[in-house]
């Protein structure tokens, strides 16, 4: 009988023993857990301090980038120096890109002394944009231009810069540089945008003369057909 209350007391003594240590090993782990918490909400802070949440590495030349979500988690990758160029409804490439002007028209900066528009093109407002690096930079500019509104941004929008491109129905159909530096511009005006007023045509067509005369090469311009910009 002693020996058998000798054993329950050592039992008891190793089971108080051992839930001592089950408890010091709980009180161990739940400071390490919190310890690590803190220093991830801390890391967290610091990047939203610094700016690096939700940084985003840009993706190389020449990488497909994903825009449908249809087809797989679209890719939220940015061209940074280079040009996003949409290949097809599913994905994009970036570019190397090449820095142009695109000339829009500010009505502010087209005023005389009597606060009158002049229709000149002393209106006209350089904007930098890039293009793809091609075999035909003066095309791909002039084709961006005609885009028009969707590429000025709501800051140079609020500057008063504007244009009335995009035309419905007018496009650029083919450029043809000569040795003598005559450009040939030939479009497609299906609808007859480019007519009206004198002021209003004009304006458009000093627009697409300054972008295309940015390049050194070209010297005059010529269109076809020939009756196109005409009030």
């Amino acid at each position: 009988m002693r020996i058998i209350t000798a054993m329950k007391k050592k039992i008891l003594i190793f089971l108080g023993f051992f839930a001592i240590l089950l408890l010091g090993l709980f009180f161990y782990f739940s400071r390490q857990n919190l310890a690590e918490k803190k220093s991830e909400k801390t890391e967290e802070e610091e990047n939203q301090i610094s700016g690096k949440e939700n940084i985003i590495s840009c993706a190389k030349e020449g990488e497909k980038v994903n825009r449908n979500p249809l087809i797989g988690p679209t890719d939220q990758k940015c061209c940074e120096g280079l040009v996003e160029v949409r290949e097809s409804k599913s994905y994009s490439i970036c570019k190397k890109g090449r820095k142009v002007l695109l000339y829009y028209y500010s009505p502010e900066k087209d005023k005389d002394e009597a606060g009158n528009i002049k229709c000149s093109p002393d209106g006209l407002v350089p904007v930098e944009r890039l293009i793809p690096v091609s075999q035909t930079p003066i095309k791909d500019a002039i084709e961006l231009l005609l885009k028009g509104k969707e590429n000025l941004t709501e800051e140079e929008i609020a500057q008063g810069i504007t244009t009335e491109y995009p035309l419905e129905g007018f496009k650029l159909k083919s450029v043809n540089l000569k040795e003598n530096g005559t450009l040939i511009l030939e479009f497609e005006d299906a609808l007859s945008k480019t007519s009206g007023g004198s002021c209003r045509v004009r304006i458009l067509w000093s627009q697409i003369e300054a972008t295309a005369k940015q390049f050194p090469q070209v010297k005059r311009l010529q269109t076809i057909p020939e009756d196109i910009f005409q009030p």
